[in-house]
């Protein structure tokens, strides 16, 4: 069946349902506020606890990172993405599900053929991307303080 790009557009207009864009939105924020003040209330639990602004940032992020990797590995992170959509990619919690999705798909193929060498496949551009612009920037901005 050959369809033309308008054809195709219509075929797929007429067969999906409409998104409720307002609803959708309504849940990103609130589902994105969630983990931040959850992140935010992590914080100042760690501080209560004696760690200083620095440490209480550092055992933040790593609560974080283990919780999305937690629950992406038990399934219920997707389940929460379905529904909060871009809320839910809060960056530390987005890349921690980036990392594990892969590497729990392809773990049946063992350690450094599944898990490992799939670990990167989604965070992996992004982070060669981050780097290099950084860099670039960084020379950029040398330069330019130069004149």
């Amino acid at each position: 069946m050959d369809m033309s790009n308008q054809q195709y557009n219509q075929y797929v207009s007429d067969h999906s349902k409409p998104s409720p864009l307002w609803k959708d939105c309504v849940w990103a924020f609130c589902v994105g506020g969630a983990i931040c003040a959850g992140g935010q209330g992590l914080m100042a639990l760690y501080q209560s606890w004696g760690a200083g602004k620095d440490d209480a940032a550092a055992w933040t992020s790593i609560t974080l990172i283990f919780l999305a990797s937690l629950l992406t590995g038990l399934g219920v992170f997707d389940n929460i993405a379905k529904r909060a959509g871009a809320g839910t990619l809060v960056p530390i919690t987005g890349f921690s599900n980036a990392m594990v999705s892969p590497a729990l798909e392809f773990k049946s193929e063992g350690f450094v053929t599944g898990t490992g060498s799939k670990l990167f496949t989604v965070a992996g551009p992004v982070l060669a991307y981050g780097i290099s612009a950084s860099v670039i920037y960084g020379i950029i901005l040398y330069i330019v303080g130069l004149f």
